[in-house]
């Protein structure tokens, strides 16, 4: 009897086509933002695009498993934007990618914003032929998520640990966020930022700006 390992196989195709993709991104940054729902990743790529405007041009990929919204609300910032409804699938993959990008002008783009779908254990998984995934973890879900989902920290090359307006109501230890996020990842880059106010997004678009010029060279 001949055992196929079904999982690997799904692996290996996604990551021939997101080595495809990433071949397509010549001088295009492309970033794969993930959380899990509600932590806030729509807010932070709004006020993103109002810190980077005027000096990049961005587009974004929303990742949802129903709706238009978020896409609704990032379009109306004048940015391009492609909604992706994955009906039903808990995560975006490469292929999804692929078959969006004739829909965005990429060879006028900076930057790329993936938003993936809300979710703290597939997207991690799945390459979408990113340059650097992020993960963005609202302090509002406590400070157990670093040891409970560790992919998502150990994949992520930048941790935003979002909604730090709430601190002074919540009991929850932010210290104990950073140390168990970097002792699974020790060159995680971290940004403490309140999507709602705005307070951290510049030291955030900051190292985006580094990241787009980087590409470019």
């Amino acid at each position: 009897m001949t055992k196929i390992n079904v999982v690997s196989r799904i692996l290996e195709a996604n990551d021939r086509l997101a080595a495809e993709n990433r071949g397509l991104f010549k001088g295009l940054f492309v970033l794969n933002l993930m959380s899990s729902p509600g932590a806030g990743k729509t807010t932070v790529i709004e006020k993103t695009i109002q810190a980077l405007s005027g000096k990049f041009r961005l587009g974004v990929i929303e990742g949802d498993i129903q709706g238009t919204n978020d896409a609704e609300r990032i379009g109306a910032l004048n940015v391009p934007v492609v909604q992706i409804n994955t009906g039903g699938a808990c995560h975006l993959d490469a292929n999804m990618i692929r078959e969006a990008l004739p829909a965005l002008p990429i060879s006028g783009l900076d930057l790329l914003i993936v938003e993936n779908v809300g979710n703290l254990v597939c997207p991690a998984e799945f390459d979408v032929g990113e340059d650097a995934k992020a993960m963005l973890l609202s302090i509002t879900e406590g400070e157990d998520k670093p040891l409970k989902y560790p992919l998502m920290f150990q994949q992520s090359r930048a941790l935003l640990i979002n909604k730090m307006d709430l601190a002074p109501h919540l009991d929850v230890d932010v210290a104990k966020i950073r140390k168990d996020a970097l002792s699974l990842n020790a060159g995680l880059k971290m940004f403490e930022v309140s999507a709602k106010n705005g307070d951290g997004i510049d030291g955030w678009a900051g190292w985006l700006a580094d990241n787009i010029r980087a590409k470019k060279k």
